[in-house]
């Protein structure tokens, strides 16, 4: 986790060898190309999400058990970690979204936002391209740092890059289109699964790190915890958007468009619609404290084991 606030994955290194989720992206690709065959496009999918894992996690233990036998090999196996997270980036990524709607206004904002969600950017507002940045950076605090933190602690390097197959699937085939209907579904329940503990950890962090912050309301974070993230479409993300939006004193959720057809969503929160640049500035505050709890907390666990294990 320290590597990766530190220094982040070099854009330099992701132009010459790309990144393990490219990798990993690419393998999916493949598979999909050649299993994804009416009329057994489920069976074809749970095939190639079975490839899939079997492929990543044998390079990973691989990787793992070579790497620690030599005299400098944690550090390399927590270099090759650190890839897997994405504190910084996230960071990045939004604060560009907040620096867009501040210097260039909504043009840039809808420019900016489009880089980190799927949703049409030209059907947003200034709140519309700042709630997506504030509901992108919740639900990615669990996706993107959380969870893979989580298998991480739970197994080494393999869980981590485990989970990041399944995630990415996810991402790539688990949506409920014409050609991934069928052929996603076991990627999609597979991430449901793999992401259940996470999401709630991060609502957990999000509100303790809203009892932290004067401006922001554990109370009502918590509310909308309990109240909303139940009715979100995904069993998963409702959870920390909800914590973030009950935090902010603000409503996120609630319908959206993707290529150009309405998705009716639940409402996270019962507060205003309205947000802006300064409301991305306060997520991000949240976002920090709550990470460097999960900080503080692997760093606890890990004191704790090793005096007991030495």
């Amino acid at each position: 986790m320290l590597i990766e606030l530190a220094i982040g994955y070099p854009q330099r290194l992701l132009r010459v060898i790309g990144h393990p989720v490219t990798w990993m992206g690419g393998l999916i690709g493949a598979l999909d190309r050649r299993f994804n065959k009416k009329p057994r496009a489920r069976a074809g999918g749970t095939a190639a999400v079975l490839i899939l894992l079997l492929v990543v996690g044998a390079i990973a233990v691989a990787l793992q058990w070579t790497l620690l036998r030599l005299p400098f090999g944690l550090p390399l196996v927590a270099v090759l970690a650190s890839t897997l997270l994405a504190q910084r980036s996230l960071h990045r990524h939004v604060a560009d979204v907040a620096r867009a709607l501040d210097d260039a206004g909504l043009v840039g904002g809808r420019r900016a936002v489009a880089r980190i969600v799927g949703r049409d950017p030209d059907a947003l507002d200034e709140a519309g391209v700042a709630r997506a940045a504030i509901e992108s950076l919740a639900e990615n605090f669990s996706d993107g740092v959380v969870a893979p933190v989580f298998w991480l602690v739970i197994a080494g390097f393999p869980g981590a890059a485990l989970y990041k197959a399944i995630n990415t699937a996810d991402s790539m085939i688990g949506h409920r289109t014409p050609r991934h209907a069928a052929f996603g579904w076991a990627a999609a329940r597979l991430d449901d699964l793999v992401n259940l503990p996470a999401a709630r950890l991060a609502a957990l962090f999000l509100v303790a790190a809203a009892a932290l912050s004067g401006k922001n309301s554990a109370r009502q974070a918590w509310r909308a915890v309990w109240r909303d993230a139940p009715k979100h479409r995904s069993p998963n993300a409702g959870y920390p958007e909800a914590a973030m939006a009950g935090a902010l004193g603000r409503s996120l959720g609630g319908p959206r468009a993707y290529d150009g057809v309405r998705v009716d969503g639940a409402f996270m929160g019962d507060g205003r619609r309205d947000a802006d640049a300064a409301d991305i500035w306060r997520a991000l505050k949240l976002y920090r404290t709550a990470d460097a709890m999960l900080l503080a907390l692997v760093a606890i666990l890990a004191a704790i084991f090793a005096a007991w294990w030495f």
